[in-house]
């Protein structure tokens, strides 16, 4: 079950950094890339997160997981004008850290 959960989990890491390169790269309208690079990317990290918190080991770690992944969901459908739309970076960068967090240490 845990390595479907790893292949579900890098699939949607690498659609996510695919909608980053087509915003950054201009491939499409710039509509378009606006949504795949500012929404939709976000809303796919916060979904690889959901599907990374229950193998964290430490529990605190996996319902910060869980808050890191809905902060990125609820800031990326955010509307851009709001002050509140920086939510889904700072959902980012924590679920990184409790990722990275979660790396075995004994190499």
């Amino acid at each position: 079950m845990q390595n479907q959960q790893q292949s579900i989990q890098g699939i949607l890491s690498i659609a996510a950094l695919i909608c980053l390169a087509i915003g950054w790269f201009n491939l499409f309208s710039p509509e378009i890339n606006h949504l795949l690079s500012r929404k939709v990317f976000y809303v796919l990290i916060g979904a690889s997160f959901f599907i990374q918190a229950p193998m964290l080991t430490n529990k605190n770690f996996m319902y910060a997981m869980y808050a890191a992944a809905g902060v990125c969901v609820v800031g990326a459908l955010l509307p851009d004008s709001s002050m509140i739309s920086g939510l889904k970076t700072v959902g980012l960068l924590a679920g990184i850290i409790l990722s990275m967090s979660n790396r075995n240490r004994n190499r």
